[in-house]
């Protein structure tokens, strides 16, 4: 393609090219598909050839395949490398920058971007897009977001890795507001992506098989704020309780204002939600919780009260921060300070996130399935104050610092349940299975699996006790996915309480 045609852009389309040239659709998944399925009609008139390089063959896989070479598309399995030339690589989020599969992609064509790029340069010039990311948070924070909007009367949807992929959602018709749950994979090849509003929720080590280290995966996420101060009137918020997010908001105060391009809310300080910026060291704006448990957002010259940490129906200090979150970036879109409070409020936990699923003999039991590393399990321990916790810990070992964990357990819990792969460094790291002395300090039991899990932390609980499946481990020694474990957890826990209720 020539350098003229890549300069003529569609009109109404945010920095979409009329002619997309050869594209090179890599991988087959979730987004790769949606892709591919954007651009095979456009085959023929704005794409000259379309090429997907998809992993291992499966039968829906083939099915597929099948259908897209009839329309046009050339479609290969288990690619070692790509050769060839192409104008555009949409890459999947799955295939690590650092494989030799992407190398080869990038080095085939003249530009590598993901599927959330994509549909940012395919979707309307007026509409408006939010991007959430974080270790953790991102899909509550995002649901909560899309559930404030649509209650104030806004046309608002949930896309990324939460609901439809970006593409999907821009090529069924398009929303007024898309509000994207953006992972450190998708950002990574991010190039133009400039959201009106980008959230950075918390940073802290995941994912370092892909990236390569921890300063590589930081600098994907900052990558939502690379392009803010293009789109005008853009704020970013930032959870400031966070280390990593907070050293940010100091380098964004000591730009100023003009200099950045765009604004900031800093959620809470160093001290907590429960502390304003602009009082600690001069923020424009600010969001925390007002001592009365108000949440509270300060954006621009006005203070907005809106409802109250106890009308929330989603448990502990992250979720607070995530409706913080929610609330600065409503408000920034302009919805009405009435219609967010509201909505904040009605908003229930979303499935395998510190989700209640019942109780057996007066034992209430959370499925927290979704967390996956330490970091998520240590936010979920606050949801609790007061109540007698058991946490079943366990499954496929991400080999983190299990020091913050024990800590956090011996602090909070009356009992920890060690399971799966994992067991035996858990139980390294809390000294071995023990009983309390007395009613005083930490039980440590094991279990083979989750089952046996559950089952020992009912055996030890009572009525008014909560038990918590929350692994800080991930699924696959036992589960398919996080999903699967949550929802085996729930129907484990429903046939105890039939059992329980029909035992009285």
């Amino acid at each position: 393609m020539t350098g003229e045609k890549r300069r003529e852009m569609l009109p109404g389309r945010k920095a979409a090219p009329a002619r997309l040239g050869r594209v090179l659709v890599l991988g087959l998944g979730k987004s790769g598909r949606a892709a591919a399925d954007y651009l095979i009609p456009l085959i023929g008139t704005r794409v000259d050839a379309l090429a997907v390089a998809a992993g291992a063959p499966n039968d829906d896989a083939l099915a597929w395949a099948e259908e897209a070479r009839a329309r046009g598309a050339v479609v290969a399995f288990d690619h070692e490398a790509i050769e060839g030339s192409y104008d555009l690589c949409v890459a999947s989020p799955g295939i690590s920058e650092r494989s030799a599969f992407y190398r080869s992609a990038a080095a085939a064509s003249a530009e590598v971007v993901s599927e959330v790029e994509l549909a940012w340069r395919e979707s309307a010039t007026d509409a408006r897009w939010v991007a959430v990311t974080g270790t953790n948070g991102k899909t509550t924070t995002t649901s909560l977001i899309a559930h404030v909007l649509r209650g104030a009367g806004m046309d608002a949807v949930a896309v990324g890795n939460i609901g439809d992929t970006c593409i999907g959602a821009v090529g069924a018709g398009g929303a007024a507001v898309y509000v994207a749950e953006t992972s450190s994979y998708q950002l990574a090849s991010t190039r133009d992506f400039a959201p009106d509003v980008a959230v950075v929720l918390n940073i802290t080590p995941d994912h370092l098989a892909w990236h390569g280290s921890h300063e590589a995966y930081a600098a994907a996420k900052w990558k939502v704020l690379a392009n803010l101060a293009r789109t005008p009137g853009a704020v970013a918020v930032l959870d400031a309780v966070d280390d990593a997010v907070r050293e940010r908001v100091r380098a964004l105060r000591a730009q100023g204002l003009a200099e950045r391009g765009f604004a900031y809310v800093p959620l809470g300080t160093a001290r907590g939600l429960g502390f304003d910026m602009r009082a600690a060291c001069g923020s424009d704006n600010a969001a925390f919780v007002a001592p009365d448990g108000t949440l509270t957002v300060a954006l621009g010259a006005e203070e907005r009260r809106l409802c109250r940490v106890d009308d929330l129906k989603v448990r502990g200090d992250h979720n607070v921060a995530n409706a913080l979150a929610a609330a600065s970036a409503a408000l920034a879109l302009g919805a009405p300070a009435d219609a967010v409070a509201a909505h904040l409020a009605s908003f229930a936990p979303l499935e395998h996130r510190i989700e209640p699923c019942g109780a057996v003999a007066g034992v209430e039991c959370y499925n927290d399935s979704k967390a996956t590393n330490v970091d998520a399990t240590l936010v979920a321990l606050t949801a609790f104050p007061g109540r007698r916790l058991t946490v079943l810990l366990g499954g496929r070992d991400k080999g983190t610092d299990l020091a913050p964990l024990v800590a956090a357990c011996r602090d909070r819990a009356r009992a920890v349940v060690c399971f799966g792969e994992a067991r035996e460094r858990f139980l390294d790291a809390f000294g071995g299975p023990s009983a309390p002395e007395g009613a005083e300090g930490l039980a440590v039991l094991e279990a083979a699996g989750m089952e046996a899990a559950l089952d020992a932390a009912l055996a030890g609980a009572a009525s008014g006790d909560v038990v918590l499946l929350s692994p800080a481990c991930a699924s696959f020694d036992e589960f398919s996915c996080f999903e699967e474990r949550g929802d085996v957890f729930r129907s484990l826990v429903a046939a105890r309480a039939r059992k329980a209720a029909e035992a009285r």
